[in-house]
């Protein structure tokens, strides 16, 4: 008797503590990131009051007798599934879709997180602003000009600079994608100005110095006369200043010389060659491109007091090729510049965050670079994770080691910008397993109650 108040009493404290876990999780329901719990039971010892005997020629086998002493916590389990996606709009706000865990710093301690409400804080770094904890990632660096992001590299804390400045940059490639229409006159020698600008077909952009000042590019094309299939191209930088910007131009640097170079295009309308003032011809495949140079206005004489010139590649594009690339068909000819790269100094305004965690920032001059990107860690047994309060984890010696990497690889979802993973508690699945708890704690008090009288029969035998 005494056997099954003890039986009563465990099964009172488990479910207690079952109920426990159904109050947090319910208190949660609507806590980003959080993933709820579940408690599994498991019977106790057994007292054995005979043991099993084998069967024999006279008599079969004899099961043994066993009387269970109540029952136990078997686990209490985090359930990792994916919780629904909440969009709201704010850039920094982060959702992942898939396993993983954005990883956070405090001091030299790590975390792990699927709350990804993120926020910047007054140095730029990206952090949870409930507590302050550092997201971490990769912080690109800048090599030769070229923004290059080492994932392989040791973590650290994810800057944006909001509002730091963009350098100007001076224009290095110009690309040419135009349609010079097969059908306009030559101009033969002598011609009035009406008729040069009628067989003359412009094209003008906007190009950049080092100081980020713009000028004018025009490249103006005339048909060779007696040549069905090359064009004179002349070339000039701001040609409405009131100085000469002296343009020089040539298929070697060296040799620049000039404004005006020959493009020739074969009989299928595409780009044959290309041939310099100088008599440089072209390789007849492959990428062509003009050398040209010209004075930058405002900059500082060089040491023996010449001007600064600066330096740019103009591309005609790929022979034979259409795409891109300057065509000679019988349309009408097309004022297109493909893209130049230059651009005039800019402040940083916005950033944006794609599906593999890397932060873009854009600037105010159009440029948009690479700053860094977030890192997410991934485990063997994400149940063997030990909550620490704010909805984080911590790593366990049954977790196994961080995998850490970029997101997609491995294994580990994608990020989501704009979006928050609400929590995966389902209050009907809840109240379902209250109502089996608390039908289970009325049971085992049964079980104390009815214990209780048979002890007081027995005590009143003797009276």
């Amino acid at each position: 008797m005494m056997r099954s108040l003890y039986a009563g009493v465990a099964g009172l404290q488990n479910h207690q503590i079952r109920m426990d876990v159904l109050g947090n999780n319910i208190a949660n329901v609507n806590t980003n990131g959080f993933k709820k719990g579940r408690v599994n039971f498991q019977d106790l010892l057994y007292q054995q009051m005979s043991g099993a005997a084998r069967p024999n020629e006279q008599i079969g086998g004899i099961n043994p007798k066993e009387i269970g002493l109540g029952m136990s916590i078997a686990s209490v389990d985090t359930i990792h599934t994916q919780g629904s996606l909440q969009t709201t709009g704010v850039m920094t706000d982060l959702a992942i879709q898939g396993n993983g865990f954005f990883i956070m710093q405090k001091g030299e301690a790590s975390f792990f997180t699927r709350a990804g409400a993120f926020g910047l804080d007054a140095d730029g770094r990206l952090v949870n602003p409930g507590n302050g904890f550092r997201v971490q990632g990769w912080n690109a660096q800048v090599l030769d000009g070229v923004e290059v992001l080492n994932t392989s590299g040791s973590l650290e804390d994810l800057v944006i600079p909001i509002g730091s400045k963009d350098p100007a940059k001076a224009t290095e490639q110009v690309y040419l994608a135009c349609n010079l229409d097969k059908r306009l006159p030559e101009i033969p020698e002598g011609a009035s100005e009406s008729t040069i600008r009628q067989g003359t077909w412009r094209i003008e952009e906007k190009i950049f110095d080092n100081f980020g000042i713009e000028h004018i590019l025009r490249v103006d094309f005339t048909r060779v006369p007696g040549q069905s299939n090359q064009w004179q191209a002349t070339v000039a930088v701001d040609p409405e200043a009131a100085l000469d910007t002296n343009v020089a131009l040539g298929l070697n640097a060296d040799e620049a010389a000039g404004n005006t170079f020959i493009v020739e295009f074969n009989n299928l309308g595409t780009l044959s060659r290309v041939l310099d003032a100088q008599g440089n011809e072209s390789p007849t495949e492959g990428l062509l491109a003009m050398n040209i140079a010209f004075d930058v206005a405002g900059a500082a004489a060089d040491e023996d007091g010449n001007p600064v010139r600066q330096n740019f590649l103009l591309n005609m594009g790929e022979v034979g090729s259409v795409r891109n690339t300057i065509t000679q068909f019988a349309e009408a000819s097309s004022t297109k510049v493909f893209a130049q790269d230059g651009y005039t100094m800019g402040y940083m305004e916005n950033f944006k965050i794609d599906q593999s965690g890397i932060i873009t920032a854009v600037y105010s001059n159009g440029s948009a670079r690479t700053i860094g990107q977030l890192a997410l860690a991934s485990f063997t047994n994400p149940n063997g994770l030990e909550k620490t309060g704010d909805t984080n984890f911590v790593e366990s010696i049954n977790s196994g080691m961080a995998n850490i990497g970029p997101s997609g690889l491995a294994g580990k979802g994608k990020i989501l910008a704009g979006n928050l993973e609400m929590s995966n508690v389902d209050l009907a699945e809840q109240f379902t397993d209250m109502i089996v708890t608390q039908r289970g704690f009325q049971s085992n008090s049964k079980t104390i109650q009815t214990s209780d009288q048979m002890l007081q029969e027995l005590l009143q035998l003797k009276r």
